[in-house]
């Protein structure tokens, strides 16, 4: 059976750091090529936020470029957050799937249940 499991995040003042990191337990080498974090907050889209090929090649969402950094020791994947901002107070999901990295969501097989960040100013 595949689990994703959230852990991390929580409450933090803005211009601090947090990190949140995910396992996708179950899935096989093939499953999880490409693993990555999305956020959505209430009423707006969901945004891809990293993501990582099994290579280590990474892709950063331009609004966090330079202030987070992902990390993946195989099905584990970390991200740590630096100088956040209330923008970027979301729900964070962990996404599993694709063979090549792409911010389509669609391209996720699996997802686990996201787990909340929230910044104050």
């Amino acid at each position: 059976q595949v689990r994703v499991m959230e852990s991390g995040g929580g409450s933090v003042q803005a211009g601090r750091s947090t990190s949140v990191s995910c396992v996708a337990s179950g899935t096989s080498d093939q499953e999880r090529f490409c693993m990555a974090w999305f956020r959505q907050a209430p009423g707006k889209a969901l945004e891809g936020v990293a993501n990582i090929d099994r290579v280590g090649s990474i892709l950063y969402a331009d609004s966090v470029k330079g202030r987070f950094s992902l990390s993946r020791d195989n099905a584990k994947l970390y991200l740590l957050m630096n100088r956040l901002t209330v923008e970027d107070t979301d729900i964070y999901y962990c996404a599993a799937g694709p063979r090549f990295c792409t911010w389509q969501r669609d391209a996720y097989r699996y997802w686990g249940r996201g787990i909340q960040v929230t910044v104050s100013s």
